[in-house]
């Protein structure tokens, strides 16, 4: 499967990246992860893209890890649909109290407009 990881540096994008590398590891995905800026992170995008690259050549797998610039959410939705990839996956996604799903900007904008699969790792 063509697989596309959406990562800005929140721990929700992190763990995400961590379960998608595992993923592509087992299933033999074919992976491209996609460093975008999060205006909500603290951490630069620079350090993401490392610590991408550190997950990829430690489950021993032939990722692309890129940086994308722009608007997060209209970049990962038109990089999906441009390169075709199956499935876009990204972090994001806190219960509240309540019982509802809150999720951030980037993931509710790919959520809403990405005309592929999109799994939200929480």
């Amino acid at each position: 499967m063509k697989v596309l990881c959406g990562i800005g540096g929140s721990d929700d994008s992190l763990r995400a990246l961590d379960r998608t590398v595992e993923r592509a590891a087992v299933a033999n995905d074919d992976l491209t992860v996609a460093v975008v800026d999060n205006e909500d992170s603290s951490v630069t995008p620079d350090d993401v893209i490392r610590r991408a690259r550190e997950a990829v050549d430690e489950a021993g797998i032939d990722a692309e890890v890129r940086r994308v610039d722009g608007d997060p959410g209209s970049r990962l939705v038109e990089l999906a649909e441009r390169e075709e990839f199956e499935e876009i996956v990204l972090g994001g996604g806190h219960t509240s109290p309540m019982g509802k799903i809150t999720i951030g900007s980037i993931a509710e904008f790919v959520l809403l407009n990405a005309k592929t699969t999109v799994t939200l790792v929480r």
